[in-house]
C-alpha cells in the first residue's frame, strides 16, 4: 500500500499491486485494473519511487531491499 495525497489534501492509501496506468497532465492521474482513477498531487515519479519501494517491501518480482551480499569472512 502506498500514502497518497488527493487534490483537496485528504491522505489516503491506495494499493499499488492495482496500478495499471500513471499519467501527468498536468495532475498525476492513476489509473487502476478495475478503471478507477485517482487524481492525486504528488508528482508522477514521487508515485513511482513508492510504487516501487511499496513492492521491495513486498518482494514482488524478487527486488531486494539491498545490494550488499554476506560473504564468509
Amino acid at each position: 500500500m502506498i500514502q497518497l495525497t488527493r487534490l483537496n489534501g485528504k491522505p489516503f492509501t491506495l494499493n499499488a499491486l492495482y496500478i495499471e496506468v500513471i499519467e501527468s497532465f498536468p495532475d498525476t492521474t492513476i489509473t487502476l485494473t478495475n478503471g478507477h482513477k485517482y487524481v492525486v498531487k504528488e508528482p508522477q515519479q514521487e508515485v513511482s519511487m513508492k510504487i516501487s519501494s511499496f513492492y521491495r517491501d513486498i518482494n514482488v518480482l524478487s527486488l531486494r531491499k539491498d545490494t550488499e551480499v554476506l560473504g564468509d569472512e
